[in-house]
């Protein structure tokens, strides 16, 4: 720009009251608000619920012993078993009924299939359980067997997803989750921060109508779009399973090959992103930048030796399945439990790795993390 044109520009700024203002002034600042995810639960509930804290779920000495004197016999129903948030969940879970004297007669793991979640939930009540703590694969699809469960009298509390029609207080005791919302805020701040602010991305999202993956898509992309102007998604993949990580990688190569000028890719949990670091090796995408939910061993590993995972945010597993486990003990005990409890999201990156870990699976991080390392 001419100096004379610089001059004017500004006296018509001041005159106007307009004043000048940096490009770096401007720029969103990512870390504050990386910093401000966790504080609050950003999430409601699927049918629009505030979100109660987990630490507003309680049992007394005298409830717990109400609760043991049952003798009470539990199935925690799984959608999919094949990642380490829900191994973690059962583990919470398993942990917090064996306080409760409550026996786990089943554990099942549908891969993600409808039609095999509704038998493993016809399966479950011939052995006639007191609980089912579960998610469901699919809202509609399996409604009806819950309703049976439900009209069995079994006490029902989910993870995440609740059936269509279902109400809280009346077919089931109560529903826990992350804030899968927050998820999606901070793996978008995460990326950007990554990405300096600007380049063109791409999107692995899950193609089901599952509550909480929605929730994370919507989060990811409202907060590119409010936030970075600079950062253009230019492709998106759905990917539907029960082979998350090999249907990613197939739509990341796609994605890497049609846009060669993609600098990083969002995957909605750490299967998927497992999938995209494969699909970044073949191509020979080691500057990628990749950020996902979810805090898995995988991903873990990768971010720790300085790989292409430079970021994500993690769900709290081992402390919902407790959470879960004991609003099961409100539905034996009649006690009124909270619709919706949400637990806050974990921003992580390279930096609070083993903390983070300790905080997701109250254990320190595997062996083959801390060598990584």
């Amino acid at each position: 720009m001419r100096l004379s044109t610089l001059l004017h520009t500004t006296a018509l700024c001041l005159s106007l009251g307009i004043g000048l203002v940096s490009t770096a002034a401007q720029a969103f600042d990512s870390a504050a608000a990386i910093n401000d995810v966790g504080k609050t639960v950003m999430s409601l509930g699927p049918n629009g619920e505030k979100p109660q804290p987990a630490s507003s779920v309680t049992l007394s000495e005298d409830e717990l012993a109400k609760i043991k004197a049952m003798h009470a016999k539990a199935a925690i129903v799984m959608h999919y078993a094949g990642n380490d948030w829900s191994q973690a969940q059962i583990e919470g879970l398993k942990a917090q009924f064996e306080k409760m004297a409550i026996e786990i007669i089943a554990t099942t793991d549908a891969g993600f299939k409808p039609d095999k979640q509704v038998s493993d939930i016809e399966t479950v009540l011939a052995q006639k359980p007191n609980i089912i703590v579960s998610i469901p694969t699919d809202p509609v699809a399996t409604a009806n067997e819950y309703k049976a469960a439900a009209a069995a009298g079994v006490k029902l509390v989910f993870m995440d997803n609740v059936p269509k029609g279902f109400v809280a207080g009346k077919d089931y005791v109560s529903v826990v989750s992350a804030d899968n919302y927050g998820n999606g805020v901070a793996t978008a701040h995460l990326l950007a921060q990554a990405l300096g602010g600007k380049g063109d991305v791409g999107v692995i999202f899950h193609a089901a109508d599952f509550f909480v993956t929605k929730q994370r898509y919507d989060a990811f992309k409202k907060t590119l779009a409010d936030n970075y102007p600079d950062i253009h998604i230019v492709a998106e993949q759905g990917i539907g399973g029960p082979d998350f990580s090999g249907d990613a990688e197939k739509a990341a190569g796609a994605m890497l090959v049609s846009h060669r000028n993609i600098k990083g890719i969002w995957a909605v949990w750490d299967v998927p992103a497992e999938g995209v670091i494969a699909a970044a090796t073949t191509n020979g995408r080691d500057d990628l930048v990749v950020t996902n939910c979810d805090l898995g061993e995988n991903v873990a590993i990768n971010m720790a030796s300085d790989g292409i995972v430079k970021g994500l945010s993690a769900q709290r597993p081992y402390d919902q399945g407790v959470t879960e486990a004991m609003l099961a003990g409100y539905g034996l005990l009649g006690k009124q439990a909270p619709a919706y409890v949400a637990l806050p999201a974990l921003p992580v990156t390279k930096a609070n790795l083993a903390d983070a870990w300790q905080q997701v699976y109250h254990k320190p991080v595997t062996d083959k993390i801390k060598k990584s390392m």
